[in-house]
C-alpha cells in the first residue's frame, strides 16, 4: 500500500487544498478504511465559508482544529485491522458513526455517546480526520456497522445523514393527531418527511425554496408542500389547521428566518425541534416561547443509536433513498462539487468519490 494518499485538507475559511498526505497508521483496536464514497454535508459547505459555528470568533471558541481532513458522511471497505479487532474482517463494507466518543465522560458512561463532551466529529479534529480522503482511520472507540451486501453506493453513503434525521423525528414524539412541518427538504429533510409519514400523523407539511425539492417532498411523504418565496407560510399553515397552528415544527434548513417562521406557525404548547445548523447567530422573540405559547424547544444532535434502524429501514424499503444523491464527483473535483451543492437548483445531496 502506498504511504501517501490524496485528501482534501481544510486550512482556513476558503482554503481547502487537494493534496498528498500520509496514509494513517493504525494501532491497537483500530481499522483502516478505504473510502468508497463521502457525502457533502451542509455543515461542510458552511465550514468552507467560515461559518461561526465551526470557526468561532477566536482561537478560544473555535471548534475546528485546522489543518484537518473534512467529511463525516463516509463509508468504505476495511483494508487493514488491528489483531484485537473482532466482529469485522478485511473486505467488509462498513459505515462508522460520525463521532469518536471518548468513552470516559459522564455522557459516554451513561450510554449517551453522541453528547460526548469531547465532541470529536469526523472532519473537524486533527485526531478525527474524515472521509474526504482515500483512506480514513477508525479509532478503537468508533461505532461501526456492517453494510448489507445489497446496498448501492448511494444507499451506503446516505446512512449517516438519514440517521441524523431519524433522531430528530424521534425527538419530536409524533402522534397520529399531529400536524407536522419539516422545514428544509434537503436529503435529511426529505428523509424526515418520509420517516414522519411512517408515524401516520394527521398531516405532513414540507417547506423549501427549491421547486425540485418540493416535488420530491410529495414523493417522500409530505401531504402539502409550501414555498416561502411564493406564499406566506404561516398563513397557509393556519388555514390548514383551523387557525390553531401545527403541532410539530422540525427545523432542518439552517436558515435563521425559519426559526421565527416556526415559532409563529406552532400552536400553543407545540413542539419545536432544532436540527439544522446555522452559519450565524439567530435572533428571535423568546417571549413567544414562554409568555406567549408555552412552546417546547427541543434540540437534536447527531444520530443517537439510530444507525441499525436506518440500515434496516433502507434494507426493507420503508426508508426511501432514490434521488437523494443527485450528483457524484471525483474527490479531485471538489470545487465543482461544493459549488454544485451550494448553487445548483437541482442539487440534493452531493457525493464525493476518492
Amino acid at each position: 500500500m502506498s504511504k501517501a494518499m490524496k485528501a482534501l485538507v481544510s486550512y482556513a475559511p476558503y482554503d481547502n487544498r487537494y493534496e498528498d498526505v500520509p496514509v494513517p497508521e493504525i494501532g491497537e483496536g483500530e481499522i483502516l478504511l478505504k473510502v468508497k464514497g463521502c457525502g457533502i454535508c451542509a455543515g461542510d459547505v458552511k465550514a468552507y465559508h467560515g461559518g461561526i459555528r465551526i470557526w468561532g470568533t477566536s482561537e478560544e471558541n473555535r471548534y475546528i482544529e485546522a489543518p484537518c481532513i473534512g467529511g463525516h458522511e463516509f463509508y468504505g471497505e476495511i483494508v487493514e485491522k488491528a489483531p484485537d479487532v473482532t466482529g469485522f474482517e478485511v473486505g467488509d463494507l462498513i459505515v462508522s458513526e460520525q463521532i469518536i466518543p471518548c468513552g470516559t465522560c459522564r455522557f459516554c458512561r451513561e450510554g449517551k455517546y453522541w453528547m460526548c463532551t469531547r465532541s470529536a466529529v469526523f472532519g473537524f479534529k486533527q485526531y478525527a480526520n474524515g472521509g474526504f480522503a482515500e483512506y480514513v482511520k477508525l479509532d478503537k472507540n468508533c461505532l461501526n456497522h456492517k453494510i448489507p451486501k445489497g446496498f448501492s453506493p448511494e444507499q451506503a453513503a446516505l446512512i449517516e445523514p438519514i440517521a441524523c434525521g431519524m433522531h430528530a423525528v424521534e425527538k419530536a414524539e409524533i402522534r397520529h393527531s399531529d400536524v407536522v412541518v419539516i422545514a428544509g427538504l434537503g436529503a435529511i429533510g426529505l428523509s424526515m418527511a418520509n420517516m414522519a409519514s411512517l408515524s401516520l400523523p394527521k398531516l405532513v407539511i414540507g417547506i423549501d425554496v427549491k421547486e425540485n425539492r418540493l416535488v420530491m417532498g410529495k414523493q417522500f411523504g409530505a401531504d402539502v408542500v409550501l414555498n416561502p418565496m411564493k406564499c406566506n407560510v404561516v398563513e397557509e399553515i393556519m388555514k390548514l389547521t383551523d387557525g390553531l397552528g401545527c403541532d410539530v415544527y422540525i427545523e432542518a434548513s439552517g436558515s435563521p428566518r425559519s426559526v421565527t417562521q416556526g415559532m409563529d406557525s406552532l400552536r400553543n404548547m407545540g413542539r419545536y425541534v432544532q436540527m439544522g445548523v446555522f452559519a450565524e447567530e439567530v435572533k428571535a422573540d423568546w417571549n413567544t416561547i414562554g409568555d406567549g405559547k408555552e412552546l417546547k424547544i427541543i434540540g437534536s444532535h447527531l444520530s443517537a443509536l439510530t444507525f441499525p434502524a436506518v440500515i434496516k429501514g433502507i434494507e426493507n424499503g420503508l426508508i426511501k433513498t432514490d434521488g437523494l444523491i443527485s450528483h457524484k464527483f471525483k474527490l479531485e473535483d471538489w470545487k465543482e462539487a461544493f459549488e454544485t451543492a451550494e448553487k445548483a437548483p437541482d442539487a440534493v445531496k452531493i457525493m464525493l468519490i476518492p
